[in-house]
């Protein structure tokens, strides 16, 4: 492993630590088999996103697509933190985190085209794929919405003392709706089991976060309602997986939500069809040249001599097969007959 602040060979036998002015900081530990899973869901995501958005050129999915390629240390590494009894509750742009969080990548894609076998039956799509099963609350259509989610589900683990944490992925835009202050402020009330986490992909849409969140500092906001948070790169999975690690055990001993500002810039527009004409030239292309965090990974990781590269390659293989018979069986696969068209709307006790 290497370290981030110094770039000096680390071992994955034991903690390290490196002196900074005003504290210690601990380097977290993680073993082979967790980095080759962490690895394998940013390239699945990753694959995913890319093959979705050449999919979607074609006319064949419907509806609106939002993509997370660029953001997939952010999903992976916080995900890694959670088991079965956490949820997640994600946002429009969800294809990243329903895949850490552990859904069906083949469902998926039956969902994203829209087909009867698809996680939501072909009636959610892309904005609104979810999987209780697995712990995923589900994307949602409507920024903001998914943090009074989590509290409710960090309300329930609570109250039931399943042990369960529940995080809340939110993006710059819904930084500033009502929703997400008033779920801050319910979780630091009530104490509940949540972790909330910003994705600050640089734009709400189509306006700059640099301009649009008041005070340019979301930690110290979040600090205003008495959590503590932290403020990362999100190109580097190794530094998101330890602020998550760090504040997963911080909320699972008692100590309350925490908060976490990860800073990245998606690889394409707002929505598929979006011209990203409000994007500063070269930018995309910049980063996925100097910035990528799977380019990262791959570099410290092999450098470091932590893993192999062919063993790197062989993942690639795997989730490029993966991808492609995701496809090719979502096209395969029959729509929703009209029949079921008014179920699943309302549910009887």
């Amino acid at each position: 492993m290497t370290n981030l602040l110094t770039n000096n060979p680390l071992s994955l036998n034991s903690p390290q630590f490196v002196k900074t002015p005003d504290k210690e900081v601990v380097i977290m530990k993680i073993d082979k088999s967790g980095l080759l899973d962490g690895y394998r869901t940013m390239r699945t995501i990753r694959e995913f996103e890319e093959r979705v958005h050449k999919e979607f050129m074609t006319g064949q999915i419907p509806g609106f697509v939002h993509l997370y390629a660029g953001e997939e240390a952010s999903a992976t590494a916080i995900c890694q933190q959670l088991g079965k009894n956490d949820t997640v509750a994600s946002t429009h742009r969800g294809h990243g985190h329903a895949i850490a969080k552990g859904c069906d990548v083949k469902g998926m894609m039956k969902e994203i085209f829209g087909r009867a076998d698809g996680l939501c039956a072909g009636k959610g799509g892309s904005m609104h794929i979810a999987d209780l099963d697995v712990g995923m609350l589900g994307a949602n259509g409507i920024v903001g919405a998914g943090s009074p989610l989590a509290c409710g589900a960090a309300l329930s683990a609570k109250t039931l003392k399943t042990g369960g944490l529940s995080v809340s992925f939110i993006g710059d835009g819904a930084f500033n709706q009502g929703t997400t202050s008033e779920s801050m402020n319910f979780a630091r009330v009530y104490d509940l089991p949540v972790l909330f986490v910003l994705e600050d992909n640089g734009y709400a849409e189509s306006t700059s976060s640099s301009w649009s969140i008041g005070g340019h500092n979301p930690v110290r906001r979040a600090e205003g309602f008495g959590i503590e948070g932290t403020r990362v790169d999100g190109h580097d999975y190794f530094a998101i997986y330890r602020a998550a690690e760090d504040a997963a055990n911080a909320i699972r001993n008692g100590k309350g939500p925490r908060f976490i500002h990860i800073e990245f810039t998606r690889y394409y527009g707002h929505f598929e069809g979006d011209a990203s004409s409000y994007k500063p030239l070269n930018e995309v292309k910049d980063e996925r040249r100097y910035l990528d965090a799977l380019k990262f990974f791959r570099a410290r990781t092999t450098g470091g001599k932590m893993l192999n590269v062919e063993d790197l390659d062989a993942i690639d293989k795997e989730v490029e097969t993966l991808i492609d018979v995701s496809v090719k069986e979502a096209k395969a696969a029959p729509p929703p007959d009209l029949s079921t068209l008014m179920t699943d709307v309302y549910l009887s006790y």
